[in-house]
């Protein structure tokens, strides 16, 4: 039995666009990224948080007598009554999630251990091997918990379970850059070029990440790309053309990935009390045919590119 602990927030089973086949993804917290238009922001904290789902609160103030921390309390604004809750008091103690009968509270992340997420794993062995499938493990990043990630890879691989990690590829510490190199496939995003602009759009450079991709290129690793198409932020035309020219000269990549905008992550955002910065950005500021011009340039550099979920 391996006891190494991971904190993981989603499991999703019989998925299709996290590798090849059919997959089960095991989604960890824990992110050195703070992507503007991320999809799973429940992913960037390392630790559990608390979900408020404001469509589901009446206003009962059940949780606000329960709450050992004084955690939560009622604003009244004209005839509106809104719950208020002080994140940094939670202890996460769970109290408020078991009285709430409507459901508007969870706790998102739980500790698990590689033999547990192990036992989920293997209840799904049969689709991985009829339909040539296997464990992707995303987040968050991956190699933000390495020493359960890396656990959870070779014990996949005991097993003769193909493994993919979906990766934003910050990780500097050689633990990091082990999972990396234990996955049978990347999946690896490239967000954008230009290093400023990816620090305007993530927080961090991307030097690390790019150095990195290169490193493990050399290493003949199958990689799938991975690029988020954001209106304004990374659709430019240069960006495009860098990003292909620069991919064009790897080696082992097997497929670009380009992946239109979406707003899947902008409610989560607020139930988890984060803000939501790309308010001023729709899915509509991206036409087909500026889909179909994009890809163009990534064919054009003799890369096998396809649109993603």
């Amino acid at each position: 039995m391996d006891e190494t602990l991971g904190v993981i927030f989603n499991v999703v089973h019989g998925s299709f666009v996290d590798g090849y086949g059919v997959r089960t993804t095991i989604f960890l917290k824990g992110c050195p990224l703070s992507c503007l238009w991320c999809c799973n922001p429940e992913g960037q904290k390392p630790d559990p948080q608390v979900k408020f789902i404001a469509s589901l609160c009446n206003g009962c103030g059940k949780c606000i007598d329960i709450c050992p921390d004084g955690v939560f309390s009622i604003s009244h604004i004209e005839s509106e009554c809104r719950l208020l809750i002080n994140r940094d008091l939670c202890t996460l103690c769970g109290k408020c999630v078991d009285t709430c009968y409507r459901g508007a509270l969870e706790i998102i992340g739980k500790y698990m251990t590689v033999t547990e997420v192990m036992e989920i794993i293997k209840k799904d062995e049969l689709f991985y091997r009829q339909f040539e499938g296997g464990v992707t493990i995303g987040g968050g990043e991956p190699t933000f918990q390495p020493e359960f990630t890396l656990a959870l890879i070779r014990e996949c691989k005991k097993n003769y379970i193909h493994t993919a990690v979906d990766t934003c590829g910050y990780t500097f510490s050689d633990e990091g850059f082990a999972v990396l190199k234990e996955a049978d496939l990347l999946l690896f995003d490239v967000k954008c070029i230009d290093r400023k602009t990816h620090i305007e759009n993530t927080g961090l450079s991307n030097e690390i990440i790019l150095n990195n991709l290169i490193k493990l290129d050399k290493l003949r690793k199958p990689i799938i790309i991975r690029i988020p198409l954001i209106p304004n932020h990374n659709d430019s035309k240069n960006n495009l053309e860098s990003t292909a020219a620069f991919l064009s000269n790897l080696t082992s990549i097997e497929r670009v990935d380009i992946i239109p905008f979406h707003e899947y992550g902008k409610i989560k955002f607020s139930e988890l009390g984060m803000t939501y910065h790309l308010n001023n950005i729709s899915r509509n500021m991206l036409t087909q045919e500026d889909l179909n011009s994009a890809k163009q340039i990534f064919i054009d550099h003799g890369l096998n590119v396809q649109f993603g979920g």
